[in-house]
């Protein structure tokens, strides 16, 4: 077996988990991998794999080897992408990261027809609110809410939009609804427990700033959860309209303090540091930035 091929084998069982995994994504059997993988760490002479009972865990060595080994196919997809033409359709696979609502109300259900566009492709989609370690997880490209605290990453803007303060009209008619920022005191706030939630409020309008310490009875970790307790008429929340954008333009969910502006939430695409960013990549980016711009543009002019 060559040394590429072998790294394929590798980098295959590490991203799926197992032998048997890995034997049915590549279609060869089961004994072939195990075979490739053993004289891998033989010709490198050091373990790659650790083995349990709750399947494999790649070594430190193993680890670093991964993400070469990843790197250096990459590298190869791209060489001979570029010398096939720019007409050349995308294969293999994209690992993909995003939080899980927006991506369960914004991403996925685009995915048909970027799958279209590219039929030899295929999509791994991982959902979590965490930021995840892209180099661990296997992931290519993650998109991510908010600022970026790490200013060495490889990232590209996408796109942002405004947070507002929201509700059904069933619990504002029970509670009220609030005049000013100060007034959500009193109110019932689904209080979001991951980066860029919490329980202070920082409100602007021209010159002035306001925050308000809120409070409710329910902390939720997962944006899902915050956005089912505000439809569920539990209180308000502080959300993006992408999470309410057909309740906000139904009705079903209210925004309140409109004269009064939250800082926006940014929408990101991070790639792995170190790493060169592949065509699948940039080819998954570009069609979520379009796809934005188009459902943005179509809100607008709903709007008019």
């Amino acid at each position: 077996m060559d040394r590429l091929t072998a790294m394929e084998t590798f980098v295959c069982v590490v991203e799926s988990g197992s032998f048997s995994a890995a034997a049915r994504l590549l279609n060869v059997g089961q004994p072939a991998v195990s075979k490739s993988i053993a004289l891998l760490e033989e010709r490198l002479a050091v373990r790659l794999l650790l083995r349990s009972t709750r399947g494999l865990t790649p070594t430190e060595a193993g680890l670093a080897f991964y993400e070469r080994a990843k790197r250096a196919i990459e590298e190869t997809d791209e060489a001979e992408l570029a010398a096939r033409g720019a007409g050349a359709s995308l294969s293999g696979r994209l690992r993909v990261c995003a939080a899980v609502t927006f991506a369960r109300l914004h991403i996925v259900p685009a995915m048909g027809r970027f799958l279209d566009q590219y039929p030899d492709l295929t999509l791994d989609i991982v959902l979590d609110d965490r930021n995840v370690d892209l180099l661990e997880e296997g992931v290519d490209v993650a998109l991510r809410m908010g600022k970026l605290d790490d200013s060495g990453m490889t990232a590209r803007k996408l796109s942002e939009a405004r947070r507002l303060v929201v509700g059904t009209p069933a619990y504002f008619e029970k509670a009220g609804v609030p005049a000013t920022p100060a007034e959500l005191a009193t109110h019932q706030a689904i209080v979001y427990g991951q980066r860029y939630g919490g329980t202070a409020w920082t409100f602007r309008r021209e010159s002035s700033e306001v925050s308000v310490a809120v409070s409710g009875r329910m902390t939720v970790s997962a944006a899902e959860g915050v956005r089912e307790a505000v439809l569920a008429d539990l209180g308000v929340a502080v959300a993006s309209e992408w999470m309410f954008a057909d309740e906000l333009k139904s009705g079903k969910v209210c925004a309140v303090l409109k004269d009064w502006a939250l800082p926006p939430i940014e929408l990101w695409a991070v790639f792995p540091a170190g790493r060169m960013v592949s065509a699948k990549a940039r080819a998954f980016v570009g069609f979520v930035e379009e796809t934005l711009m188009s459902a943005s543009a179509a809100q607008s002019e709903s709007a008019v």
